[in-house]
């Protein structure tokens, strides 16, 4: 499982580095994935897809900038990469202005997706954004003051 906020670095000009660029970008995280299934002993024919995200949350143009259409460029990156990959989809809950909340369960690879209101996932947002700076801040891995970047899809 995985979650990748940008389907390439070309959508992130102006953002600042994060701690790591190993799977930032959907490009990265896909193959991070599929390489570490493989070399747990997934066969390749066996890997099967299920694909959630791609929400517009953030609808004001001030509040995105260029970024108002990550939601539908990383549904699009995520449906051809799937693709190209031959990796079929069996499952998918893409696009939209919720956010979503997903529950994998492990033992028999059942997905629970609950869409949460726009007030609430901002309100969610704030509230992880907080807990990561404190826990980044704790760690040293950034100083107090410092800025943190979150983005549910």
């Amino acid at each position: 499982m995985n979650h990748f906020m940008l389907s390439n670095d070309r959508y992130a000009r102006d953002m600042s580095f994060s701690i790591t660029e190993a799977g930032r970008y959907g490009i990265h995280a896909m193959e991070l994935l599929i390489n570490e299934m493989l070399r747990c002993g997934v066969k390749r024919s066996n890997i099967k897809a299920k694909v959630f995200g791609g929400a517009s949350i953030m609808t004001d143009p001030s509040e995105v900038g260029n970024f108002h259409c990550v939601g539908a460029v990383n549904s699009r990156f995520i449906r051809e990469f799937l693709d190209v990959e031959r990796i079929p989809l069996v499952a998918a809950d893409l696009g939209g202005a919720e956010g979503r909340v997903i529950y994998f369960d492990i033992r028999d690879f059942s997905v629970l997706v609950r869409k949460i209101r726009k007030r609430i996932s901002q309100a969610v947002a704030e509230r992880d954004r907080q807990v990561w700076k404190e826990s980044m801040e704790k760690q040293k891995i950034i100083k107090p003051g410092d800025g943190v970047d979150l983005w549910l899809s």
